[in-house]
């Protein structure tokens, strides 16, 4: 056993959730995705991705990109660099949590 802080403590809350974790591993795989095809993806609600989508905005981790089409708006969703970073350290958070004797 290492001594030192568990490395549960590097995990970010705002990576964590199943949805958010979900979205941002889709979305490093697509330079850009629709709203309905990523809910469709990830099999959740509308409310529920739009949530998600929020505190990945907010935290700098996924851009919105809103467009009227007709009476209605289209959204897409991207990863930022900066949520790109942030899923790829999580990955290896819990990769080193899993397997602790493979670091």
């Amino acid at each position: 056993m290492t001594p030192g802080p568990h490395p549960r403590h590097e995990l970010d809350d705002r990576v964590h959730s199943p949805v958010r974790f979900s979205l941002l591993a889709l979305l490093r795989t697509v330079d850009e995705a629709e709203f309905s095809a990523v809910r469709d993806a990830l099999e959740v609600s509308d409310s529920t991705l739009s949530q998600a989508a929020t505190v990945l905005r907010d935290a700098g981790f996924v851009r919105v990109r809103r467009l009227r089409v007709g009476r209605s708006t289209r959204s897409w969703l991207a990863i930022t660099d900066d949520g790109r970073d942030a899923f790829e350290h999580h990955l290896t958070v819990l990769r080193t949590i899993a397997d602790p004797h493979s670091t």
